[in-house]
């Protein structure tokens, strides 16, 4: 499988972005999907994930009420929409699969990751 995450950028504070995850090798009703992210100094850390098909949604407290991660069948794409975004949302945002859904909240147990993608908030 290999995803293409895109959409990334520099907004302000309040803004907000919607990152997409493409998927080949692989379809969107065959693995779980989740969006990661690592700031500087940092390690990488759950922000969402969305089970095999789209028929559920799970997220980080951090972003709770803010993001919101989807998926397109038909596209192989899942999105993550960002809201009300804070400088502490900038990092590398990655997105990931796992064939079982608990592992792509983890990221040791994440199958595949996709190229991360530079989402910048300034205050």
């Amino acid at each position: 499988v290999q995803l293409q995450a895109s959409g990334g950028g520099l907004v302000q504070a309040g803004d907000s972005l919607r990152l997409s995850c493409a998927a080949s090798g692989g379809t969107f009703r065959t693995y779980h999907l989740g969006w990661f992210r690592q700031a500087p100094g940092k390690e990488r850390e759950f922000v969402a994930r969305i089970s095999r098909g789209g028929s559920g949604t799970f997220y980080a407290d951090s972003v709770k009420g803010r993001f919101t991660i989807s998926g397109d069948n038909a596209k192989n794409t899942v999105y993550l929409q960002m809201d009300s975004l804070k400088p502490d949302d900038t990092a590398i945002y990655y997105c990931a699969a796992a064939t079982i859904l608990s592992a792509v909240s983890s990221p040791d147990q994440v199958l595949y990751w996709g190229k991360g993608t530079q989402v910048t908030v300034s205050s």
